[in-house]
């Protein structure tokens, strides 16, 4: 029996071909997995329920330091805010709705 002229061949094809499916693997994506879960995304999130302190905050270029940064955040998450309850009793002295309100009259920056 004899041995083709090429046999020396059929080592580098089997090594590019494994090497091709193997980087058709790893690159393809794996399935998505679904458990049950609600999942993250980046789109807006909506409030559940309206909002109960619907004055706007004050403008954080009235206040200087950590009072400034403050309020811009108060600015950025009102939602967030809205849902939180002020534990300084503002709610029962100044008639407060939310934390969301200390930032709308100033109380915040006291």
């Amino acid at each position: 029996m004899r041995v083709p002229r090429y046999w020396w061949l059929a080592v580098p094809i089997a090594i590019v071909i494994g090497g091709v499916v193997l980087l058709g693997r790893v690159a393809a994506p794996p399935p998505p997995v679904s458990t049950g879960q609600p999942t993250l995304s980046s789109k807006a999130i909506t409030p559940a329920v309206a909002r109960r302190e619907t004055r706007p905050t004050l403008d954080p270029a009235l206040f200087v330091g950590k009072a400034r940064l403050a309020h811009q955040i108060a600015r950025e998450i009102p939602d967030t805010l809205d849902q939180l309850y002020c534990y300084c009793e503002c709610d029962k002295h100044l008639g407060h709705k939310s934390l969301l309100s200390c930032y709308t009259d100033g109380h915040a920056a006291t």
